[in-house]
C-alpha cells in the first residue's frame, strides 16, 4: 500500500540536525499541552538507527524520565525487540506521536494535539530517515499512514510511503499486558509473528549489522 507522508506542511524551516531538531522542541511553548506543565518526552536511542518506534503520548513514567516507553508497556516493548536480536537501547529509535503527557489522567491525545505535532514527528523521521517504521497503536498508524481501520486488521501488514519507507502497525504493548495468553491467534502470539517479519525485512534492506545484539549477528 501506498501512503504520502509528506502531505502535511513540515515546520516553516528544515532542521539542519537531529541536535538542533530536539533543542527547538525542548524550546516549544505555542503547543497545546504546554499549559499542563509536563515536560517534552520526544525520544530515546540512536538517532543513526534504521528501525523507528513510534507509540502514542507519554504517560506518567514517561513524562518523569523524559522518554518514551520506559514504564511497564516499555520494558515490555525492549523484550520484544530483543527476541529478535535487536539491541533495544541503541539499535533503535523510540519516539511519540504527541510529545507531552495530555493530562494527569492519561487520557488519550486529542486530534488537534496530535496535528499540531505531526509537522515535528515527519521532522524526526526525515533527519533519522530509519527504514522500517514500527507503528505501535492506533494513534501512530493513523498520523504516519492515515489507516482508519482497527489495528487488530492490519497488524502486521506493510505499508509503502511515498519516499519507499516501510511502516507496520503492530499492537500496542499496553495491549499484551491487558492480554497476556500465548496461545496460538492471541495478540502475544500474533506480536511474536510481527516482529520476526520485522526482523526479516530489516536483514533484507541491509540494516545496521553493528545494532544487532551479538548472539544475533
Amino acid at each position: 500500500m501506498q501512503f504520502n507522508l509528506f502531505e502535511e506542511p513540515t515546520p516553516n524551516d528544515e532542521f539542519k540536525s537531529h541536535e538542533e531538531l530536539i533543542n527547538h522542541m525542548h524550546q516549544l511553548t505555542d503547543d497545546p499541552l504546554h499549559s499542563t506543565g509536563n515536560r517534552m518526552v520526544i525520544y530515546r536511542g540512536n538517532p543513526n538507527a534504521d528501525l523507528m518506534i513510534v507509540g502514542e503520548a507519554p504517560g506518567a513514567n514517561e513524562d518523569q524520565q523524559g522518554k518514551p516507553y520506559v514504564g511497564r508497556s516499555g520494558k515490555l516493548l525492549d523484550k520484544i525487540l530483543e527476541s529478535v536480536g535487536f539491541d533495544s537501547q541503541n539499535g533503535v529509535y523510540v519516539t511519540n506521536t504527541a510529545f507531552r503527557r495530555p493530562s494527569d489522567t492519561n487520557r488519550d491525545p486529542s486530534q488537534e494535539e496530535l496535528d499540531y505535532y505531526l509537522p515535528y514527528l515527519k521532522e524526526i523521521i526525515r533527519i533519522v530517515d530509519p527504514k522500517i517504521l514500527l507503528l505501535t497503536g492506533r494513534f501512530s498508524m493513523r498520523q504516519i499512514i492515515g489507516e482508519k481501520r482497527g489495528i487488530t486488521k492490519v497488524r502486521g501488514t506493510w505499508y509503502t510511503l511515498d519516499d519507499g519507507r516501510l511502516a507496520m502497525p503492530v499492537f500496542h504493548p499496553a495491549y499484551l499486558l491487558r492480554n497476556p495468553s500465548r496461545k496460538p491467534g492471541s495478540p502475544k502470539a500474533l506480536m511474536w509473528q510481527d516482529v520476526q517479519e520485522v526482523r526479516r525485512k530489516y536483514d533484507e534492506l541491509g540494516g545496521g549489522r553493528e545494532f544487532l545484539l551479538p548472539h544475533a549477528r
